[in-house]
């Protein structure tokens, strides 16, 4: 096991070399009045408030029955708002 380590070390090496490089470039996070939030808690946030939006407008128009089961639409529709809002303002 020890001599199949050794063989492969140095691509072992650079693979994690390679991973880690990633954190370095940029903190995901946003300075708010001296604090650092992380950029996701405004993506899932903004997810949130806009599939409750949704959920409100279709309610009260009577179409609320389109997004069965409620169970699985509306938390990707979360997910959905919250990669989109991420990717609209931090990517």
């Amino acid at each position: 096991m020890t001599h199949l380590f050794m063989k492969y070390r140095k691509i072992l090496l650079a693979a994690v070399i390679f991973q880690l490089s990633g954190c370095a470039a940029h903190s995901p996070s946003v300075n708010i009045l001296g604090a650092y939030f992380p950029d996701w808690l405004f993506c899932i946030s903004g997810g949130c408030l806009i599939s409750a939006a949704i959920y409100l407008s279709l309610t009260r128009y009577g179409k609320n029955a389109w997004l069965t089961p409620y169970i699985l639409t509306y938390p990707l529709l979360i997910t959905l708002f919250s990669m989109g809002l991420w990717i609209l303002f931090f990517y």
